[in-house]
């Protein structure tokens, strides 16, 4: 059985715009002088929007990549390294931590409609020999459900976020690799009978990996310059940095370990980039559709499980409530009337925090990269990113969250991991 998104091309006719949002738009966008040539105007936009965005994120660099129907737009924000006094730039090399699983779902997806595998396979089918991948039943008496491709992309495999934690000094994103991970899954017992509950789960990514590498015949590594970097032009869009690479890489407030091979955690936190690459894949991402950047196919970005289908779900709505979820990104309302569409993807670890965020209904989207200051404000910065994406096209921000209780404090001890968001 061939399984399609719920939801695989997103259109939407925008709201009648209100006296509010006229406010916003001669706040907002006037100021950007829409005189100017496009190309200098997003330019502006990038700059203007783009200073907010990291004044308020407490960060120690940023990058920021906006872009626009056929228009690209790049901006550095603070320094490269604490003290530098150097602003990153479009070759600054950078951890995108989690934005790694929207390219392996990608890989998914070329395979899926290639015919070498399929989105309902169990695991089990990709497993070394001998390996009994676990399963469990919705209710008593029910049979056990196994855990397929689609459960692994959608975080609703049951398996928990991650395997543990890291041995000391372990690098970032290097941990655990395949030989831990095989020999840990068969004596794990699922959280929740697949395909019912979203718990957001790195390891559950690493064995989607896994399973496009054994159904490929290929390493991943091969299959991701192969199938993506190589024919977008991702020049130094990968997992093992050289030197020269490693010199350029962005550094945050804090000792993060070193610049080294993440080939380990490939598919779902350890590809390394820049923002020059990031701008090519976002016109990916968009449908620029030249002869040099393809089009992504539509069923990447599909819709294929909604949140009310679900008994619960956790840990998928960092950058907003959730209406759907896809095969690593999230939807997100992007206004009060759900008439707009954030299609999104947030990371984080490492010394990182990354996004993407597209508006397909306006051919707009973006990618910023933070690396950690000294102190937190706690400022959500992927929702400022949305805001920031939603000003592009005349939109007013999102209307503020409730306020929450605050928790009970408690002590934790905090181990030093290799995980991203």
């Amino acid at each position: 059985m061939v399984l399609k998104p719920i939801v695989q091309g997103v259109g939407y006719r925008l709201s009648r715009r209100t006296e509010k949002l006229a406010l916003i738009l001669a706040l907002v966008v006037c100021p950007l002088a829409r005189t100017q040539t496009p190309g200098t105007e997003l330019q502006q936009q990038a700059a203007t929007l783009g200073r907010q965005l990291f004044d308020n994120s407490s960060s120690t660099g940023m990058v920021l990549v906006l872009v626009r129907n056929h228009e690209v737009a790049f901006h550095g924000f603070g320094e490269t390294a604490p003290g530098s006094g150097v602003t990153p730039t479009q070759d600054s090399l950078l951890r995108l931590c989690s934005l790694s699983k929207i390219f392996a779902t990608d890989l998914l997806i070329q395979l899926e409609m290639g015919g070498t595998l399929h989105l309902d396979d169990p695991l089990q089918n990709f497993a070394p020999p001998h390996v009994l991948v676990p399963a469990r039943a919705a209710a008593p008496k029910q049979p056990a459900r196994a855990i397929t491709l689609l459960d692994l992309a959608t975080h609703t495999s049951g398996l928990p976020r991650e395997v543990g934690t890291a041995p000391r000094g372990t690098p970032h994103l290097t941990w655990p690799g395949y030989a831990y991970r095989w020999r840990w899954l068969p004596r794990q017992h699922l959280r929740t009978a697949p395909g019912t509950v979203a718990l957001y789960s790195n390891i559950g990514y690493d064995f989607l990996g896994d399973a496009i590498e054994k159904a490929a015949r290929e390493p991943y590594a091969t299959l991701f310059s192969q199938r993506i970097a190589t024919p977008l032009g991702l020049r130094e869009t990968g997992f093992t940095p050289n030197p020269a690479q490693c010199a350029r890489l962005l550094l945050s407030a804090h000792d993060e370990g070193p610049c080294t091979d993440t080939q380990s955690s490939a598919a779902s936190a350890g590809v390394y980039s820049t923002a020059a690459d990031m701008a090519r894949f976002l016109q990916y991402l968009l449908g620029a559709g030249t002869p040099a950047i393809p089009a992504q196919a539509a069923a990447a970005q599909g819709v294929y499980l909604l949140p009310s289908a679900l008994l619960h779900q956790q840990g998928l709505d960092h950058a907003g409530s959730v209406s759907g979820i896809g095969l690593g990104w999230m939807h997100t309302p992007g206004d009060a009337a759900h008439t707009v569409d954030i299609v999104e993807k947030t990371g984080g670890g490492a010394g990182f925090t990354t996004y993407i965020a597209l508006n397909p209904a306006h051919h707009t989207g973006l990618f910023v990269a933070f690396t950690a200051g000294a102190s937190n404000n706690h400022v959500n910065v992927f929702k400022a990113a949305n805001d920031l994406l939603l000003a592009l096209n005349g939109l007013p921000p999102l209307p503020a969250d409730a306020p929450k209780p605050a928790p009970a404090k408690r002590r934790v001890r905090r181990a030093r991991t290799a995980t991203s968001r």
